[in-house]
């Protein structure tokens, strides 16, 4: 080791063979440096330590070259297109580039800065730059509230097509049977975005209204009645009821009397000021279809008759809870007059059906008992039995309202005998032919009250029969 170190310091520091190179005048003296290893190969007293030097630095020498020639075409370059002097030097120092510049150095691109050297990380633009003042915007998350004004928050609903409207609409119509309140109906609407197609709200509920009861009739027409003016206009709702009468041959396949109950629908609406009073005149002689024809001529006939307002307020008829105790009384009376008459047990079924009222079929349990208590001769008596056990066994009538009937002519029995002397003993044979029939339990027969007989021998009178 220490041989090696002697022959690599005892040749080049005797006659300066290989002097240190300076920072300053290192590419001067590279052509000094191959004269005197070329002298040293002449003579042949080369080793090869100094062999590989020489490589070294030759290879060092070339990429020197090549990098200052590629620095000073790119300098070229940038002056030329940056419109720079023409006599400029570009190995001047004043055109040197510099070694921390962005400028390409192997001749691509066009020699401009990145950026237009406003450019790098954490930088917002070009030193001098003024950005114009922007207008804050309230749907910008940094949105401050207190500085900027007031906020006002707006809720975006999307639009409902048409398959997401008939969803919509179908639990809303179906909870309005229900309940009855158009104003719960109004607001629901008016969370909707219904958008143009808000007029088909119209035509799906009347088409669940026609495969409904007449009750859900009547209360559809007030909901559309109501509905008019607020959320709909009368425009939407003629184009409804074009609908509706251009679907008529769909909806008969699930409706047979859907022309007569669309007439009465249009009707009840031009009455209740829902459609337009022209609405029937824009069809004459413009209709083809036979269905639709048959509607509007249903529609003419119930506007053309005497009061017809009064008329058309109970066009559905009134049902369920809305009708008044009065009016569903008188029903249930001429419902039993008219079977006291026909004796047709399945029509005064059909009627009592069609009132809807079974929390009240005890109101006609109790008309009946009293007008076979009314009436003379056993043929009451027998039709009466005859109806109730119909109903008692179709389960129209259940055993909590036939109990309820009777016990109500119980505890008024005293008042009717008032009137009816011999109340107690057509209650007793009408009590025991129900319970025959098993119209009536065993309790509610022996609950019936019985008149105490008349005694026509006191005990102090000797056995003598009164007069």
């Amino acid at each position: 080791m220490a041989t090696d170190v002697e022959a690599w310091t005892s040749v080049p520091q005797q006659d300066g063979m290989f002097p240190r190179p300076d920072s300053e005048n290192l590419g001067d003296q590279y052509d000094d440096d191959d004269d005197v290893l070329n002298e040293v190969e002449v003579n042949g007293n080369w080793t090869p330590q100094e062999k590989a030097l020489h490589e070294a630095r030759l290879k060092a020498k070339a990429k020197r070259r090549l990098r200052r020639t590629s620095s000073r075409d790119s300098t070229r370059e940038s002056l030329s297109e940056a419109g720079g002097e023409p006599g400029t030097d570009p190995t001047s120092p004043k055109g040197k580039v510099n070694a921390n510049d962005r400028k390409s150095r192997m001749g691509k691109g066009r020699g401009l800065p990145k950026k237009g050297g406003a450019g790098g990380k954490g930088v917002w633009g070009a030193a001098g730059m003024v950005y114009e003042m922007e207008e804050p915007d309230a749907r910008d998350p940094n949105y401050d509230e207190s500085s900027q004004g007031d906020t006002v928050y707006a809720t975006v609903v999307p639009e409902l097509d048409e398959g997401e409207l008939e969803k919509t609409v179908n639990p809303i119509v179906q909870e309005y049977f229900e309940h009855g309140d158009t104003r719960e109906v109004q607001a629901l609407l008016k969370e909707l975005n219904l958008g143009p197609n808000k007029y088909e709200f119209s035509s799906l509920a009347v088409v669940l209204a026609l495969e409904g009861k007449a009750s859900h009739r009547e209360l559809m027409s007030r909901l559309l009645s109501d509905l008019v003016g607020r959320v709909l206009s009368e425009d939407d709702m003629a184009r409804a009821f074009d609908k509706m009468l251009t679907d008529l041959p769909d909806l008969i396949l699930d409706t047979p009397e859907a022309p007569q109950m669309l007439g009465q629908f249009i009707a009840r609406a031009i009455a209740d000021h829902a459609l337009p009073m022209n609405f029937l005149d824009r069809y004459k002689g413009k209709v083809d279809c036979d269905h639709a024809r048959a509607a509007l001529d249903r529609a003419a006939v119930l506007l053309s008759m005497k009061r017809e307002i009064v008329r058309l307020d109970n066009v559905w008829g009134v049902g369920g809870g809305q009708r008044p105790v009065r009016h569903l009384i008188k029903e249930m009376n001429l419902l039993l007059k008219e079977y006291l008459v026909s004796g047709e047990v399945s029509e005064a079924e059909h009627c009592l059906r069609d009132l809807e009222v079974p929390h009240f079929h005890h109101e006609l349990v109790y008309e009946a008992v009293v007008m076979v208590l009314e009436s003379k001769g056993e043929t009451a008596v027998q039709m009466m039995v005859k109806l109730l056990k119909v109903f008692w066994e179709t389960g129209l009538i259940t055993l909590d309202q036939m109990n309820r009937g009777f016990q109500r002519v119980y505890n008024e029995l005293p008042d009717i005998n008032l009137d009816v002397p011999h109340a107690h003993t057509i209650m007793e044979t009408f009590v025991d032919l129900c319970f025959q029939e098993s119209v009536i339990t065993k309790q509610l027969r022996d609950a019936c009250p019985s008149r105490g007989r008349k005694r026509f021998v006191s005990e102090g009178d000797g056995g003598r029969i009164k007069q």
